[in-house]
């Protein structure tokens, strides 16, 4: 080859490097999920060693209705803004979530532009700790583990369905007590 042909295949390298950086910090990129408080869903095999990897959307995540309650959302951690948590939403802005002992109430009313996220594992540390989340810490949705392979494909619901269900509990009574408020009117 001659060194025409290597200035040409490097000046076409080089102009590709700002749209994958863009691609990148913008569209999607892969996470790499470490720790335990996703566990059962993320890392159920951490223990050998295998960590899973999984494909974060970031295009549109800040729009509104773009997160949902159910999501595994990669977020900076508003303690420590160099590290990134792995959760699960469990509610959004508007919602009202009924708080573990670890949170100085029993209820929170979850802000506009906000979400409660907790880790699958019930020693997670997340939102009982440190409050309800901005949705601008959110850095990706993850949609679909990548690696290791035999666990290849959507982000498993996994492990907290206990206490999604007593969430569903304590918002039907909601419901059913403002409905009740109403016909007493």
């Amino acid at each position: 080859m001659s060194i025409g042909t290597y200035i040409k295949t490097g000046i076409i390298t080089l102009t590709w490097i700002p749209v994958l950086a863009t691609v990148c910090d913008h569209v999607a990129f892969f996470g790499h999920i470490e720790g335990s408080s996703m566990k059962p869903a993320l890392n159920p095999d951490a223990s050998l060693g295998w960590t899973d990897t999984v494909w974060l959307k970031k295009w549109g995540i800040h729009k509104p209705g773009s997160i949902q309650v159910g999501d595994v959302v990669l977020l900076r951690s508003p303690d420590d803004p160099e590290k990134i948590l792995a959760k699960r939403v469990l509610a959004v802005g508007g919602d009202e979530v009924v708080t573990r002992k670890t949170y100085p109430r029993p209820v929170c009313r979850i802000p506009p532009n906000h979400i409660w996220a907790e880790g699958d594992n019930i020693h997670s540390i997340d939102s009982n700790n440190f409050g309800p989340v901005s949705t601008g810490l959110i850095i990706g949705k993850a949609s679909n583990i990548v690696f290791p392979f035999n666990r290849f494909g959507p982000v498993p619901n996994g492990g907290r369905e206990a206490r999604l269900s007593h969430l569903n509990r304590y918002h039907n009574s909601l419901k059913a007590k403002e409905l009740e408020d109403e016909t007493d009117k």
